[in-house]
């Protein structure tokens, strides 16, 4: 199970610059007006062959002067309660500000690593400028630039020794995992009772090395599973003003230990950004899904025509990726809520399928010659074969021609909906690889 790494810092001072380097994207939106960033604060680190999350909280700031300070402040604490290691970010340009000496004041108190990293030290002379960060007693200060990339190696070399090291659970692991995740009071612990019900001693909890991720072990009516269940530790003051922070920091950890996700929505409030949110960081880590629309009971009209406008506001919000099953359910009068457990288990087999070569190329070659790939630079493409590669997370199938850096994504989207016209591959994402004969 990967760690997860929290960049924090005053606004401006860099944080996203860190998070496309250390991510190698240039996926942020980067600009000089403080409180920019929104849309991407997730991804992943590769360094040495180890691989840790890195969240960037500075795109969850609520946007106004007197909650500003205070929403950062927030933020802060929920980093130091989810992540595994905080990159503490200060400017070399400023120096140490009020703000600065508040988060050190609350980092100390953590037990968690912390790194100090100085960063916009673009010369010499203000490598020497770093070591008023001295002041902030969080050790010493890493001068990085991370606009140009310099001293990051070593930052990460650091942030590698100081990661806690992580053991794999004590999970077998031909048994899959269900996650179930979505905003906060959209009935995740009723579904989880209800699923295990009163008699808890079937039930065995493994708690994760991963801070509070708790397996539970479900073995009754035939299926055999982990819940993986994040919330094992209530928190005593309940955030009020970052909820949305708050329900991402949470649900990243469930999800990346998952094979499936049970993302619920709830029926009286429709689809909001937060639902997205989560939705994207399933997409992210490759997991298979199931959409449960809970509170199903209180919905007034229950027309097909109703659960029909309902799919398909969630499927239109959440394409391309529209082949995973939708259901209406309700924890508190425990209605379909056994649909919900075969739909999981289903489609985490969809994820283990295996397609023979043979029957692979009798079906798929008839259809892309009948519809070839369109030419482009009035060159042709031929698709001569295609194969499934073996023991990959996810279904991944490679489709061998002679031009495969012509094949444009519409195509590749085609290539993917005749796969699941196909075959059961229902509610789990695909890989598909286009290359060279």
């Amino acid at each position: 199970m990967g760690n997860l790494v929290a960049i924090v810092g005053r606004p401006n001072v860099g944080k996203s610059t860190l998070f496309n380097r250390l991510t190698q994207s240039r996926k942020a939106i980067v600009s000089d007006t403080a409180g920019t960033t929104r849309d991407r604060q997730y991804g992943k680190c590769q360094w040495n062959g180890r691989e840790f999350s890195v969240v960037d909280t500075g795109g969850w700031v609520v946007n106004s002067d007197d909650v500003f300070e205070d929403a950062i402040r927030q933020q802060v604490v929920i980093a130091t309660e989810e992540a595994d290691l905080v990159l503490f970010l200060v400017d070399v340009e400023n120096g140490i500000t009020d703000w600065d000496e508040d988060v050190a004041m609350i980092l100390r108190r953590t037990k968690l690593p912390v790194v100090l990293v100085a960063n916009k030290v673009d010369n010499s002379a203000e490598y020497y400028m770093a070591a008023e960060f001295y002041g902030l007693g969080l050790g010493d200060p890493i001068c990085i630039s991370a606009a140009t990339g310099s001293g990051t190696g070593d930052l990460l070399d650091v942030i590698l020794r100081k990661l806690p090291s992580t053991d794999e659970e004590g999970t077998e692991d031909n048994i899959p995992r269900f996650a179930v995740v979505g905003r906060p009071n959209v009935g995740k612990s009723s579904i989880i009772n209800a699923f295990i019900g009163e008699d808890r001693n079937i039930v065995t909890d493994i708690a994760g090395t991963t801070r509070d991720s708790i397996y539970t072990r479900y073995d009754k009516f035939g299926f055999d599973f982990y819940l993986v269940d994040t919330a094992g530790i209530r928190r005593k003051n309940k955030v009020t003003e970052d909820l949305e922070f708050y329900s991402v920091m949470r649900s990243i950890r469930s999800i990346e230990n998952s094979d499936v996700c049970i993302l619920m929505i709830d029926a009286t409030r429709g689809i909001e950004a937060q639902d997205m949110n989560i939705f994207q960081l399933i997409q992210k880590n490759n997991k298979s899904l199931v959409v449960v629309v809970n509170k199903w009971d209180l919905v007034t009209d229950k027309s097909q025509e109703a659960v029909k406008t309902f799919e398909n506001a969630i499927r239109n919000r959440m394409a391309p990726f529209v082949d995973f099953p939708i259901i209406f359910a309700s924890a508190v009068t425990k209605q379909r809520i056994f649909k919900v457990l075969e739909t999981a288990k289903e489609v985490y087999q969809n994820r283990k399928v295996k397609i023979g070569t043979s029957k692979l190329n009798e079906v798929m070659l008839p259809i892309i010659e009948a519809t070839p790939p369109p030419s482009t630079k009035g060159k042709y493409i031929k698709i001569k074969y295609v194969a499934q590669i073996p023991d990959t997370q996810i279904p991944s199938f490679v489709f061998y021609a002679n031009l495969p850096q012509y094949v444009k994504e519409p195509y590749r989207r085609f290539l993917e909906n005749k796969m699941r016209a196909n075959w059961r591959l229902t509610g789990t994402p695909i890989n598909i690889f286009i290359r060279q004969k």
